[in-house]
């Protein structure tokens, strides 16, 4: 079984809501990047040893949080020695809108992983009206009103949001075997 690590940073508890459906697909530990950007040294050592991380990040003005940016921004250390290399790699993200441009959030956490050396895994399942029903194949989107609770989250997207984090530890699984 591959060890698989969520890391995101969730401004007002709805990406937490999604990354705790990613977790449960992938049976994942789950790793809070804080109000000002970091995480523990113990999130570190489970992430450098992890098989597979997860990236999450609400999309604020289209792009992922500041405070996910600057962890981002520390994983130059484990660039710099190549020690994320060949591990499998995915992400989600939310906003209040439609669109919400959300697709450069998740074009972010792939030039992340790239960059990372890691291999980089989509979301198959297609739309249909439930299921991915904003249409993503890059990674899991999920949208719910600008006013609304975390509890309003569509089902919908929270299914696939499991769903894509059993993809993702079965990929790593397979990966790693």
């Amino acid at each position: 079984m591959a060890k698989t690590v969520v890391v995101f940073h969730s401004g007002y508890g709805h990406t937490q809501r999604v990354a705790q459906f990613v977790a449960q697909g992938a049976n994942a530990q789950l790793v809070t990047i804080d109000a000002d950007g970091n995480i523990t040294d113990a999130d570190w050592t489970a992430l450098d040893a992890a098989d597979a991380i997860i990236f999450g990040s609400p999309t604020y003005m289209g792009m992922a949080s500041w405070q996910f940016k600057k962890f981002a921004d520390a994983t130059s250390k484990r660039w710099f020695t190549s020690a994320w290399k060949d591990k499998v790699a995915g992400g989600f993200t939310i906003s209040a809108s439609p669109s919400g441009d959300k697709l450069s959030t998740i074009q972010y956490f792939i030039t992340l992983a790239m960059q990372q050396g890691m291999v980089w895994v989509g979301q198959p399942s297609m739309n249909d009206g439930t299921i991915n029903r904003i249409g993503s194949n890059s990674g899991v989107m999920a949208q719910v009103g600008p006013t609304s609770p975390a509890e309003d989250i569509p089902q919908g997207d929270l299914d696939t949001a499991k769903a894509y984090g059993e993809r993702v530890a079965a990929v790593a699984a397979k990966l790693r075997g």
